[in-house]
């Protein structure tokens, strides 16, 4: 229940590792459209600074340093994307019923275009596109991945449009 002390609180960001940063970088503004908001830059650990500190308070101690780039959606949530250089590189596999992030969506009307430019890129399709509710709305989804291996979602309406009936079809 939203009350004056409990309201709905924005999507800020994201954070996202990737195993190269700069292809990561191109992927995404290429294919997704985002605004690249910072170039890739390279973060030391070091603890003279407030954003040195705060990567200690975060990480730990066992880095040296890392590279970052920052995105924007066409809606303004953030995509805050790292690369440390003695992280894995490959993606764990993927499993939904650990407890952690499972996936993002995003959004585009054009899904079978968008799926295509994935896939054209390096991505994967994990699925068909498809209808949550085929008899009563347009409405269309489909799990793809990145060229990373990074799962994600694509809805070609809103989230509150896609579940505002309330109920699956049966």
């Amino acid at each position: 229940m939203t009350t004056a002390n409990n309201y709905p609180k924005s999507f800020s960001h994201i954070g996202i590792t990737v195993p190269d940063i700069k292809k990561a970088v191109q992927f995404y503004s290429d294919v997704m459209g985002w605004y690249v908001i910072m170039e890739p830059s390279k973060v030391t650990k070091e603890k003279e600074t407030a954003i040195g500190q705060m990567c200690i308070d975060v990480f730990g101690e066992e880095w040296e340093y890392f590279e970052i780039a920052h995105l924007s959606t066409s809606d303004g949530i953030g995509v805050e994307l790292f690369s440390f250089p003695n992280g894995i590189k490959e993606v764990v596999p993927f499993n939904p019923f650990q407890t952690g992030l499972f996936h993002f969506c995003i959004q585009d009307p054009n899904i079978e275009a968008l799926v295509e430019k994935i896939v054209a890129n390096g991505g994967k399709q994990r699925m068909p596109i498809r209808s949550y509710y085929p008899n009563d709305k347009p409405y269309q989804m489909c799990y793809v991945e990145d060229p990373f291996g990074i799962v994600f979602e694509v809805y070609t309406h809103s989230y509150e449009l896609t579940y505002s009936s309330g109920a699956y079809a049966k």
